[in-house]
């Protein structure tokens, strides 16, 4: 069955459309990562089975019963004063499923008004919000399913757009639960309300795939997402994808071979992470995001970008968490998440 599962996913991959990526869609902030510890992990995880309940923003199919009566709290500092986060808390109700509430948002920050003159007339805000309505439930023990609705609001100074996204998932777990596989299908749905005239714009829509192994006799997991496969080739300058480099020498352009191309064009797909548990109650992750890295780097300083890492603890009843990813020399972005188990307050005023 395992061996089925990956070969399903490989054929998705294998012919995957062709279609636009990168500011050509309307509301992306939907795509933005919440979780400090999927943040660690290179920004997107799909497959994880366990009660993090961040886990079903971007896989529905991950809320499982272990999530009963979790609370978490997600906060992240972008860059400038640009700031979003994330608050969701999951209950199981019997025979119907597994169900999650949660609410998106990201807030621009402030913003000068001015007329055609260039004379400033004030201030205005800019923000964006989405209701986040999960289901799940488990067709058996190795096979689970989920929905997120998504209703959109943005607003833009005068400008206000309405909108539906969803998204759809299938996992599949190991009998053991140390080995795991999903396919994601998100921002399914239309913008309802434009913000202008008419002009309907469409929403980011991905296909994701996901794998996760955890080692039996070993405190390592590790996660490979391939993102982005309703279409092959991500490269942002699609004028100059045969070249990377000039020859210092005669000023021409350094062409790749084909198998290069295909190779560089590849690995824009491949998000790796792993996460070290030294101890019970103790998170080391990291991650490595390559589409980012090689749209975002300085050739002269590559530093750190497209690399991510971070930690998590428990204290009491308490899960913190921090992940940190580099975009760019200009900065990174923080992440903190908190998640609670409020039942475990309630076991222990019982006793």
């Amino acid at each position: 069955m395992r061996v089925l599962f990956i070969f399903i996913c490989l054929v998705i991959f294998t012919v995957s459309a062709r279609s636009q990526l990168g500011g050509s869609h309307t509301y992306a902030f939907l795509n933005l990562t919440n979780s400090a510890r999927v943040a660690s992990l290179g920004g997107k995880v799909n497959t994880i089975w366990d009660d993090d309940l961040n886990l079903p923003f971007h896989n529905p199919s991950l809320l499982n019963e272990g999530m009963h009566n979790h609370l978490v709290l997600n906060y992240v500092n972008y860059f400038t004063d640009i700031n979003y986060g994330y608050v969701s808390y999951a209950r199981t109700v019997g025979k119907i499923g597994n169900l999650a509430g949660g609410i998106h948002y990201i807030n621009y920050g402030e913003f000068i008004a001015a007329d055609q003159a260039g004379n400033k007339t004030g201030t205005f805000n800019a923000s964006e919000f989405t209701l986040n309505l999960i289901w799940s439930k488990s067709l058996d023990s190795m096979f689970h399913v989920g929905v997120n609705v998504k209703p959109v609001y943005s607003s833009f100074e005068k400008y206000q757009s309405f909108g539906i996204a969803f998204d759809a998932g299938i996992t599949y777990t190991g009998r053991d639960k140390l080995f795991s596989a999903a396919i994601v299908l998100k921002n399914i749905g239309l913008q309802l309300k434009t913000y202008h005239d008419q002009n309907r714009e469409s929403l980011p829509f991905e296909i994701q795939m996901g794998l996760s192994q955890k080692l039996r006799y070993a405190p390592f997991r590790f996660t490979f997402v391939f993102h982005n496969l309703q279409k092959f080739d991500l490269t942002y300058d699609l004028e100059h994808d045969d070249f990377s480099e000039i020859d210092p020498i005669t000023g021409e352009p350094v062409h790749e071979n084909k198998l290069e191309q295909f190779a560089s064009k590849s690995l824009k797909h491949l998000i790796i992470g792993v996460e070290f548990t030294p101890f019970n109650n103790f998170y080391v992750r990291a991650g490595y995001n390559y589409l980012r890295r090689s749209e975002l780097k300085v050739e002269s300083r590559v530093a750190m970008v497209g690399f991510s890492w971070g930690f998590g603890i428990k204290v009491s009843k308490f899960h913190l968490s921090y992940g940190r990813a580099s975009y760019h020399l200009a900065g990174a972005s923080n992440h903190f998440s908190l998640n609670i188990n409020l039942s475990s307050f309630y076991k222990r005023k019982n006793q």
